[in-house]
């Protein structure tokens, strides 16, 4: 089992192909049920697609099963591996509905044979041994099937990474790592017993019970009714409850425009890395000589995956905007850019064309642009299964990008946005268009108001059509 801040591509891909996967197995073997009991016999039923791997960013395999476990329900069991480099993935992810309660297992771990107990946890599962202090909370790790050994080893794996450099830079805080690993080490020793305590808000988990059907004295099982916060974690909202509302009124006079200026205003997220919960950070602000946007930051205090994004503060406007930017000089790439999540970007003389939505709307410089375009034609959806000539293609592609970086270039960038929510710094300190600048306002196209929504938008009388 590797580390659940390991989570390939490869596990990414499946789910989006696993309700393809049981659709198409339906469709070829009707007689056959999709999710059969595990047995030695299933191997031929596996399903394989290509997937990126996250180590060398190779191709590897993943393989899947639908599959039923016996005394608990159906599963999709998933597992990545990678020929060139041997990176090794696995997962598991319910194929079942939330259940209507939570579940809360309780077992006595007391002999050597119950560290070999099969585990299913789903992502909403949580964990804990109260002998060593132990807590795994809800959505840090993946789904997995395991055993209650396998669950203590992933948790030393998972402790140990970085502990060489941690001895380093804090050694007081790595001395106390190593004694707690040592202590989950005397747990499968079982010089004493101890317990193991899953509990899972959306009641997809499961402990083996080796004397199933009958009733196991080790094993206590419970189930609980989630509360509105845990509903909520799991997506399920009561649209008639008080408290569900997602947007609820401001009194009138509590808020103004002038009181948000300086705020920095929290809500509550998931982080789009690993889906843990956190919070993201916005604030509103001027930018000098445009208008009032919006920053929005969020920042993972789990795996540390950060984002940000800026959208217009105001509405559309009028006409479209278009920059043209001549980049000769070191000081062309130091120009302050609001792109806005409607902007496409285009460098004529590379035949590059860059769409709105390549890119999120970011507050940046003309360079930060740049790296941001070239990381996005570097990145690994370029690098799946591309052909060697396609291969060679980019890596010519990207030496030019590299050159027009170091300057050994010169190019035009033309930022084009139909919103009118994109500015470009000017260098005349009168805000004027400057030699390398050219700023164009357009007439939108029905197209461009279609892509905006504005053809089917009515501001006047449209109360007589209500």
């Amino acid at each position: 089992m590797s580390s659940g801040a390991g989570t390939t591509v490869a596990a990414e891909s499946a789910d989006a192909t696993v309700s393809a996967t049981v659709a198409s197995a339906a469709a070829t073997a009707q007689q056959e049920p999709i999710f059969q009991d595990i047995n030695a016999e299933q191997a031929g039923e596996l399903v394989e697609i290509e997937s990126a791997c996250m180590s060398c960013f190779k191709t590897g395999i993943t393989r899947l099963l639908p599959t039923k476990i016996p005394f608990f329900r159906e599963v999709v069991l998933m597992s990545f591996k990678c020929e060139h480099c041997g990176y090794m993935n696995n997962e598991m992810q319910s194929a079942s509905e939330i259940q209507k309660n939570g579940v809360r297992i309780e077992l006595d771990v007391q002999k050597p044979s119950d560290l070999n107990r099969r585990v299913v946890r789903s992502d909403n599962s949580s964990i804990s041994i109260p002998e060593v202090e132990l807590e795994i909370p809800v959505q840090s790790q993946k789904g997995e099937v395991t055993t209650v050994e396998g669950i203590i080893e992933r948790t030393i794996a998972g402790l140990s990474q970085d502990q060489e450099k941690r001895r380093i830079d804090h050694p007081t805080e790595a001395t106390s790592i190593d004694a707690f690993i040592d202590r989950l080490r005397q747990l499968k020793l079982l010089k004493k017993p101890f317990r193991l305590l899953l509990e899972d808000i959306s009641g997809n988990s499961f402990i083996e019970n080796p004397l199933a059907p009958a009733s196991d004295p080790q094993l206590k099982v419970g189930h609980f009714t989630r509360t509105q916060a845990q509903n909520e974690q799991l997506g399920l909202y009561d649209q008639n409850h008080e408290e569900q509302n997602l947007l609820k009124p401001i009194a009138e006079g509590e808020w103004n425009i002038e009181n948000l200026h300086g705020e920095v205003l929290q809500f509550a997220t998931n982080c789009p890395n690993c889906q843990v919960p956190c919070e993201t950070n916005m604030k509103l602000t001027n930018i000098p000589h445009f208008k009032e946007v919006v920053i929005m930051a969020t920042v993972c205090s789990s795996c540390g995956h950060k984002t940000n994004e800026v959208k217009s503060g105001g509405g559309i406007e009028p006409e479209g905007v278009r920059f043209k930017v001549r980049i000769a000089s070191k000081e062309d790439l130091t120009r302050d850019v609001l792109k806005s999540e409607t902007c496409s970007l285009s460098i004529p003389e590379l035949d590059m064309d860059v769409g709105p939505n390549a890119l999120c709307g970011r507050f940046t410089t003309i360079e930060g642009l740049l790296v941001a375009m070239r990381e996005q034609l570097d990145g690994t959806l370029f690098h799946d299964s591309a052909d060697e000539p396609s291969k060679r293609n980019l890596e010519r592609f990207l030496d030019t990008f590299d050159n027009v970086l170091k300057l050994q270039q010169v190019i035009t960038l033309v930022l084009e946005d139909p919103a009118g929510n994109t500015y470009v710094q000017s260098l005349t300190d009168n805000d004027e268009a400057d030699d390398k600048l050219t700023v164009e306002r357009y007439e939108r196209s029905f197209e461009d108001n279609e892509e905006l929504g504005l053809n089917d938008m009515k501001t006047e009388n449209y109360e007589k059509d209500a």
